[in-house]
């Protein structure tokens, strides 16, 4: 989680393992995502088939393969289409270099990676005591102002410098282990899963203004920031309830710092309580390799289908475009030049959050072309990644609530990037 500098870029050491394990596997990362999403696809039909006791008897395993009828058809999709993919078999529309394509060879290799190092190295960060001090130390900040735990910034941090599957994969365990209601893990989830700076870097590149990084950051961190306060206080955000995993509501008094100390020692106590619970080794390896399995075999299925299907109607249909016009006439009353060409990158963004940076680049006006890649990254929401993996976690979030947070994602920040990009052009 400490941020440090490598070849010129800050980052995360999780960051460049996992990369360097990409690099190791080569050609061999798409072969070796295709079997782990076939053998889960296969191992969940043998389950629903054959019922064997030592799957429904083994509370791990039941979880991981014994799932609802709607996620074994996810997943059996998933299986499908990577087949597809991989072999070239079926219409060009699945396995394109735009479609399934996109998703296998760009994205589940990065995924894949990242869940091994992230999963297994997890425990230390969630078992000794991090969260517990930092979480006492930011709540004064953090419940004021966003109405959220303190430790939820360390998931923001995780985001931020790492990667929004990072950022996820943490707010995911932690709501699993009672640390965040039901409403503090969907808002965490889809506000503070953060694009990291690196693909920030990539994005306003594609637009061919790489130049102006500084600004479209800062653009981009307030713009943010704006919607991490708004959203969150409408529906569905706002709905959803103040419980936790099991039902039982949130104690008001749960952050109150007892008599007899002040913030730190108190997130001192907490800290050192935590870590003398954290066991030994064996219990440490047992932690991560359980989450690194639940998450490859889990996710990474339900990637593939969703992510494969948002690109397909991306790409292959006139809906986005639709859904698009709508938004002219604000784009007009912003001021933005080549305001309708502009509006069918806004809503494209929910299938996949590089396919606006794309498409604006047949588009002449440089402001233009800016306010579209700061709206992509504030978004947040995109149905190949981020949202994928949010449906695919135990967080209380539905395909619609994320299209509808999406929206209002893009109601609130696209005055706000618009403000600024009259400012700086």
């Amino acid at each position: 989680m400490t941020p440090v500098s490598y070849q010129g870029a800050v980052t995360i050491p999780i960051a460049i393992i996992s990369k360097a394990l990409q690099n190791a596997l080569g050609d061999y990362a798409t072969l070796v995502v295709t079997c782990v999403v076939v053998a889960t696809g296969l191992a969940s039909l043998l389950t629903k088939i054959f019922r064997p006791k030592f799957v429904f008897n083994n509370e791990f395993l039941n979880g991981l393969l014994n799932i609802s009828p709607l996620w074994f058809s996810i997943r059996c999709l998933g299986a499908v289409f990577i087949l597809m993919t991989y072999l070239g078999l079926g219409p060009v529309a699945i396995h394109s270099a735009s479609t399934g394509a996109l998703v296998l060879n760009d994205l589940l290799p990065v995924l894949l990676s990242v869940f091994i190092f992230a999963g297994m190295l997890l425990p230390l960060l969630l078992n000794f005591g991090l969260l517990e001090l930092f979480g006492t130390l930011l709540t004064k900040v953090m419940r004021p102002v966003f109405n959220l735990p303190g430790r939820s910034a360390i998931d923001c941090m995780a985001s931020w410098l790492g990667d929004g599957s990072v950022g996820i994969l943490l707010t995911s365990k932690q709501f699993e282990g009672r640390f965040y209601t039901q409403r503090e893990a969907a808002v965490i989830g889809t506000t503070f899963s953060a694009v990291s700076i690196t693909f920030s870097l990539v994005v306003i590149s594609q637009v061919k203004l790489g130049h102006m990084f500084v600004p479209f950051y800062l653009t981009v961190c307030l713009a943010g920031f704006a919607a991490a306060i708004i959203v969150p206080k409408l529906p569905p955000l706002s709905w959803k309830k103040d419980n936790y995993v099991d039902e039982t509501p949130r104690h008001v008094d749960d952050e109150v710092i007892p008599a007899g100390h002040h913030v730190f020692s108190w997130g001192f106590d907490l800290a050192l309580q935590k870590a003398d619970r954290a066991g030994g080794i064996k219990q440490l390896l047992s932690e991560g390799i359980k989450t690194v399995v639940d998450m490859v075999f889990g996710i990474i299925p339900v990637v593939m289908a969703i992510g494969t299907v948002a690109l397909v109607v991306a790409e292959y249909t006139p809906v986005f475009n639709y859904l698009g016009m709508p938004f002219i006439p604000l784009l007009e009353l912003l001021q933005i030049p080549e305001a309708t060409a502009a509006s069918k990158t806004i809503v494209v963004g929910f299938a996949d959050m590089f396919i606006p940076s794309i498409l604006a680049g047949s588009i002449e006006s440089d402001m233009t072309r800016f306010v579209i890649a700061a709206l992509s990254v504030t978004q947040l929401i995109y149905m190949s990644e981020v949202g994928a993996l949010l449906l695919g976690s135990k967080i209380p979030v539905n395909f619609i609530e994320l299209f509808v947070v999406f929206i209002l994602r893009t109601l609130v920040t696209l005055p706000v990037i618009a403000g600024v990009a009259h400012l700086i052009f």
